[in-house]
């Protein structure tokens, strides 16, 4: 499967936050983000610009502690966070399966924790911030679909 990757810089929590309502508009029903970073890199920062972009009534916050937080809008997005999952396992007794097929969007935090239940055609998005001082980082997102990677921000 080819994989079409861009690399966008962002410098401030605003720009991050623009880059999800820029993809946003790339995105389409059954669409799944898994979004790659340490903590406090901006994933959730990056899911409050998806929610924007699908014109939903409530900013996204961490789901952590709920495990799930749902966004009504344009699209719904399924907002899915595994920091707590200790065996993969775990996100099946949560309904992961049918949040795939409700036909909104699918968005991950600590992905790499069910690996092996990410569709294959999941858009992986990585953060990493260049300098701990400042709030610059570099988002990669790598995605088997062209579209997810042709805006420009």
């Amino acid at each position: 499967m080819s994989v079409y990757k861009k690399v966008f810089r962002t410098y401030n929590a605003e720009e991050t936050e623009n880059l999800g309502k820029e993809i946003a508009k790339a995105l389409k029903p059954g669409d799944v983000l898994a979004l790659y970073g340490d903590l406090a890199v901006g994933k959730t920062t990056l899911t409050r610009g998806l929610t924007k972009g699908f014109h939903s009534n409530q900013l996204a916050t961490s789901p952590t502690f709920t495990l799930i937080n749902e966004y009504p809008g344009a699209l719904t997005l399924y907002h899915i966070d595994c920091y707590r999952i200790k065996n993969p396992q775990e996100i099946l007794y949560l309904g992961f399966e049918e949040y795939l097929d409700k036909g909104g969007i699918v968005v991950i935090e600590w992905p790499q924790k069910i690996e092996a239940f990410l569709p294959e055609n999941t858009i992986r998005i990585s953060l990493n911030r260049l300098d701990l001082q400042e709030n610059i980082r570099d988002i990669v997102i790598e995605s088997p679909e062209k579209l997810h990677v042709t805006f420009s921000c």
